[in-house]
C-alpha cells in the first residue's frame, strides 16, 4: 500500500489476507451458526458495551425462551426485564421489543432487507443496521465501531478524533464504497470486528507480529502503533450518593417502580434516599412512612458504574412491623423468577437472599 493514508481505494488488495486469517482463526460464537438475521441483531444488540463472554449464557437463554421474533414481540415487559436481568443497558431490551412489533405490523415478520429500513427499527443504529445488512443479507454495508475504527485508523495512519461523531461517519462512507457484496460482505464484518478484538488491542501494545495487515499498516511502520488512534479525553463521571433500603417484613422485601424515565426507567429497584444517610435519618425517613421499622442497621457500601454517572451506595436493613401499600413485597422465590432487579442493587439483593436461607 502506498503511504497515502487517506486512499481507501488501496484498501480491497488488503482484503483477501484478512479474510484468510479470519477463515482460519475466527472464534466459534453461537451466533455464527446461522445466519438469522433474528440471531445476528439479537447478539449485536446484546453485545453493545458487554463482553463476549457475559453476552453467551444470556444469548441462549433469551433464544429458549424467546426463539422467533413473534416471540420477543408478544413477550410481556416483566418476562422481558427477567431475561435481561444483570445484563445492563435495559433500555437496549425494550428497544429490541419496539422492532419486534414493528417487524411483525410492517414486516410480515421477516428483518427488512434494505439497510435504510433496518435503520428504522428501534434501538437498531448505523452500526447494527451494517452488521445484519452484511451478516445476514451479504449486503456491502459496513459495521463500524470502536474496534474497526481503531483498525481503520491505525493502517491508514489517520489522525482523525475517533470519539467524533463525523470521524465515524466519514470512514463508513469510505468503507462502504470499497465493500464487498455476498459471502465475503458477512466475512470482512466478522473479520474486521476480529482484528480488533483480537490482535489490533486497544490500551496496550498490539499483536501486530500475528496481524495479517502488519506489512500493510502504517501506524506499524512508523512505530506508531500505541499513538493511534486519536480521541479526546472522556469527561468524568458524575458521583450521586444514596442509602438503599432494605424493607423487610414477614421474609419479604420492598422493591418499587422507577419513574418511567430516566436512568433505569421503569425497572423495579430498591427504595432509596438520595445522600449518605444515617441510621438516624433512614430511622425518621421509615417512620414518616408508616413503616413501624423495629430498627435500622448498617449493611456493606457498594459501588455501581454507568456511562456517565457513578452510584455510592450505603445500605441500611430494617425489619417493619407493618408493610404499605407505597411497596410490592415480594419473596425470595419472587425476586428469583420474577421480578428483574438492575445491576446496580446486585449487592444488596444477594444479602437479602442470603439471609432468608
Amino acid at each position: 500500500m502506498k503511504e497515502h493514508p487517506n486512499d481507501f481505494s488501496l484498501i480491497p488488495a488488503l482484503f483477501p489476507p484478512l479474510l484468510d486469517w479470519h477463515r482460519a482463526n475466527r472464534r466459534i460464537l453461537p451466533w455464527r451458526e446461522s445466519k438469522d438475521p433474528y440471531r445476528i441483531w439479537l447478539s449485536e444488540i446484546m453485545l453493545q458495551q458487554t463482553r463476549i463472554e457475559a453476552v453467551i449464557p444470556y444469548y441462549h437463554r433469551f433464544l429458549a425462551e424467546l426463539p422467533t421474533v413473534s416471540a420477543l414481540a408478544a413477550v410481556s415487559d416483566e418476562k422481558l426485564m427477567k431475561l435481561w436481568e444483570g445484563l445492563g443497558y435495559y433500555s437496549r431490551a425494550r428497544n429490541l421489543k419496539r422492532a419486534a412489533i414493528t417487524v411483525m405490523t410492517e414486516y410480515g415478520g421477516e428483518l427488512p432487507r434494505a439497510y435504510h429500513e433496518l435503520l428504522r427499527l428501534s434501538g437498531i443504529g448505523e452500526y447494527t443496521a451494517g452488521a445484519i445488512a452484511s451478516i445476514a443479507y451479504g449486503l456491502p454495508e459496513p459495521a463500524v465501531d470502536g474496534n474497526v475504527l481503531r483498525v481503520i485508523m491505525r493502517l491508514t495512519g489517520r489522525e482523525d478524533d475517533v470519539s467524533l461523531a463525523a470521524t465515524k461517519k466519514k470512514v463508513t462512507e469510505e468503507l462502504r464504497a470499497i465493500y464487498p457484496s455476498g459471502e465475503e460482505a458477512g466475512l470482512l464484518t466478522e473479520g474486521l470486528m476480529e482484528l480488533g478484538e483480537q490482535i489490533c488491542l486497544p490500551n496496550g501494545t498490539p499483536k501486530c507480529e500475528s496481524c495479517p495487515w502488519q506489512v500493510s499498516c502504517i501506524a506499524y511502520r512508523e512505530g506508531r502503533e500505541t499513538e493511534l488512534p486519536k480521541k479526546s479525553p472522556k469527561k468524568s463521571r458524575r458521583i450521586e450518593n444514596y442509602t438503599v433500603l432494605l424493607l423487610i417484613h414477614d421474609g419479604r422485601i420492598a422493591i418499587r417502580k422507577r419513574p418511567e424515565n430516566g436512568l433505569l426507567a421503569g425497572l423495579w429497584e430498591l427504595p432509596s434516599l438520595t445522600g449518605h444517610r444515617s441510621a438516624d435519618e433512614a430511622l425518621a425517613w421509615l417512620r414518616q412512612q408508616g413503616l413501624s421499622p423495629r430498627e435500622v442497621s448498617p449493611c456493606p457500601s457498594a459501588t455501581h458504574i454507568f456511562t456517565h454517572v457513578e452510584w455510592h451506595m450505603i445500605g441500611m436493613i430494617a425489619q417493619c412491623d407493618t408493610p404499605t401499600d407505597d411497596f410490592v413485597w415480594v419473596s425470595a422465590e419472587e425476586l428469583n423468577e420474577t421480578f428483574a432487579l438492575p445491576t446496580a442493587f446486585r449487592a444488596y439483593r444477594t444479602l437479602f437472599l442470603k439471609k432468608q436461607r
